[in-house]
């Protein structure tokens, strides 16, 4: 990780990512079963408050209060009829001395784990 990396205050998963922990995640899934998962992760996370849902556009919105204040959307994207994507977007104001990336880049990995101990995961890369 750069040193300039370390201090950006904001992640983005994406199948362009160049860091393999931080591309899209694809799971085996249909778009109900995945974001239905996902909204009930961070309901019962003590440390996130669910802020908005909008299920027809694939997002959730999460203010996460512990271990650093951010906030957090997530998107859920049907691929195929069991292939669906999730994407983390990131973000903090809070400022270190040590960086808030690589904490930032924890809580997203936590996530994908979290997820893919319900969901089979496909792949990290877009299947084209």
């Amino acid at each position: 990780m750069g040193i300039f990396t370390r201090f950006k205050k904001q992640i983005e998963t994406s199948d362009q990512n160049t860091d393999d922990s931080l591309k899209t995640h694809y799971y085996k899934a249909t778009f109900n079963q995945l974001f239905q998962s996902v909204e009930k992760i961070f309901h019962d996370d003590a440390d996130c408050q669910v802020i908005t849902v909008s299920k027809d556009h694939g997002e959730i919105a999460v203010e996460v209060k512990k271990p650093i204040p951010c906030f957090l959307i997530i998107t859920v994207v049907s691929v195929k009829s069991m292939e669906t994507a999730v994407d983390f977007n990131i973000s903090s104001e809070k400022f270190s001395l040590v960086g808030i990336n690589p904490v930032l880049k924890t809580r997203i990995t936590a996530y994908y784990k979290r997820i893919g101990q319900l969901h089979n995961l496909i792949g990290i890369k877009k299947n084209s």
